[in-house]
């Protein structure tokens, strides 16, 4: 193994292959941090231009834009309080605040260490776990991944701020707004109300953006003498640095962070979009101070970008060694496989070991190459913030507009963005969370499309979604993460009594 990872790097130290891969990362960095353009939209262009290349420096560099892509969402995350890609939805909860706070270095700081973090172990564990693990997520079927969604549904309980009522009344219209459009299994239209442009239902990214993006905006203009960084008259002041110790302090932070992304990427259809999320709540409801997350907790950042670096490294694991993606953008690297003569399943690393130990070398370098990059950027990504918000608001506008309008070329994607700019503002102002409507629209379709063909396999009986072994350890943890969160709130309510 050693040796074939050896072999992998000397076939991708050269000039042609480094410097493709330097510009695939500036690229993926450029799609990441403008909201709706996603390391998909950034593999998707790059596809046809890799048609050929050799097939490792074709490779590499989908693996450049991939890596750049996931990454680049933290700098309007923690810029702008927009989520540039919807693995940084997390990031905004604390790291958006933390500037506010005048720590932007530290936010930058800890997430880009999160996300070298977590893409290089993820990528050990892609080369050392592939196969073992790529067999084990080939036994979910549909009663697992509902015991899955329905354990990370309950995670929206520690979501929900004060009030709990609230929380589940907005993951249950997160659920609602996801039901719109096709169903799945039937293909039925439901909730179109005669409107052809419902029948696809509402894209994530305008969902994303105008919730996180536009509700902000519409907030700051309202409170426009409210809220603007806490500076100095320059930006010397400002603390670009973050000593060893305060990494170190968060070090089972950054492991458990891993070890979520790894797990959630691993299986199909998931992705960190909900990996990042489900992060943040466990790191949220383990933290000796909760009380801290959505203020500025460095523990909120290091759990959202760890696990969204970490879920590349998963997601890659069932697409090299069963060749089933992972997600979008690891259904996009399957067509560039093929693209390039491939066959990827079981036997990808038997008769190509030359080429998929190449590619792990250039995730490794590349992770490196996102970590460089984004350091030596750092002092130009905080100037932004100086920027008078009579110009910076509507640039945030008009880069949510284009945003939403590229993801499929529509207008009425333009108008999502608004409508859900919105609800979001509306929600705001009835101090209604805006994370469990996210997490209820990922998760909603996940789980109806998996009740339906877990029932289609019983003939309409409930028992194997009780009884089947890993549906069941996954249903008792969602209970006894229910039951965790009643006795904590109710631990809180005696102590404000007192």
């Amino acid at each position: 193994m050693l040796n074939m990872l050896l072999e992998g790097f000397h076939s991708i130290l050269n000039f042609e292959t480094i410097l493709l891969l330097v510009v695939a990362v500036i690229l993926g960095l450029i799609f990441g941090s403008i909201p709706g353009l996603t390391a998909t939209m950034a593999i998707a262009i790059g596809l046809p231009i890799t048609y050929g290349m050799d097939p490792i420096v074709g490779m590499s560099f989908l693996m450049g834009l991939y890596i750049g892509g996931v990454s680049g969402g933290l700098i309007p995350a923690i810029l702008l309080k927009l989520p540039g890609t919807p693995s940084s939805i997390a990031t905004t909860f604390d790291g958006y605040p933390m500037a506010q706070n005048g720590e932007p270095g530290k936010a930058f700081s800890f997430s880009i260490i999160a996300c070298l973090v977590g893409g290089i172990v993820s990528v050990i564990a892609l080369i050392m776990i592939a196969p073992p693990l790529g067999k084990i997520a080939l036994e979910f079927g549909p009663f697992e991944f509902f015991a899955i969604v329905v354990f990370s549904l309950t995670l929206i309980s520690s979501l929900t701020g004060d009030s709990m009522a609230k929380g589940i009344m907005s993951g249950l219209l997160g659920m609602l707004f996801a039901m719109v459009g096709t169903a799945p299994i039937d293909a039925f239209p439901r909730f179109t109300f005669g409107f052809s442009s419902l029948d696809a239902g509402f894209d994530m990214l305008p969902v994303l953006i105008g919730l996180f993006g536009v509700s902000e905006v519409l907030v700051q203009l309202e409170n426009k003498n409210k809220n603007k960084l806490k500076k100095s008259s320059g930006f010397k002041k400002i603390n670009y640095k973050v000593n060893l110790k305060e990494y170190l302090k968060e070090k089972w932070g950054f492991l458990r962070s891993i070890a979520i992304g790894l797990g959630i990427g691993i299986l199909p259809g998931i992705g960190a979009g909900t990996a990042n999320i489900v992060s943040y709540a466990t790191a949220k409801n383990l933290s000796k101070q909760p009380e801290k997350f959505g203020k500025g907790a460095v523990s909120g950042i290091v759990a959202s970008e760890g696990a969204n670096n970490a879920a590349v490294g998963g997601a890659l694991v069932p697409l090299i060694s069963l060749g089933i993606p992972g997600d979008t953008s690891t259904a996009l690297l399957l067509g560039g496989l093929i693209l390039h003569g491939f066959n990827p399943g079981p036997m990808l690393i038997e008769n190509n070991g030359d080429i998929v130990y190449a590619i792990f070398a250039a995730l490794i370098i590349a992770n490196i190459l996102m970590g460089l990059f984004l350091f030596l950027g750092m002092r130009g990504f905080i100037r932004l913030l100086s920027i008078p918000q009579p110009i910076l608001l509507p640039i945030i506008i008009a880069l949510c507009v284009v945003g939403a309008y590229g993801v499929n070329n529509r207008v009425f994607d333009v108008g999502a963005l608004f409508f859900f700019g919105i609800i979001g503002y509306l929600m705001i102002k009835g101090n209604f969370p805006l994370t469990p409507i996210i997490l209820g629209f990922i998760l909603g379709p996940i789980l109806e499309e998996n009740i339906r063909r877990g029932l289609m396999m019983s003939d309409g009986d409930f028992t194997p979604f009780f009884t089947e072994p890993i549906s069941a350890a996954f249903l008792l943890l969602a209970l006894l993460s229910v039951l965790f969160t009643l006795f904590n709130n109710n631990r809180k309510k005696k102590m404000n009594k007192s």
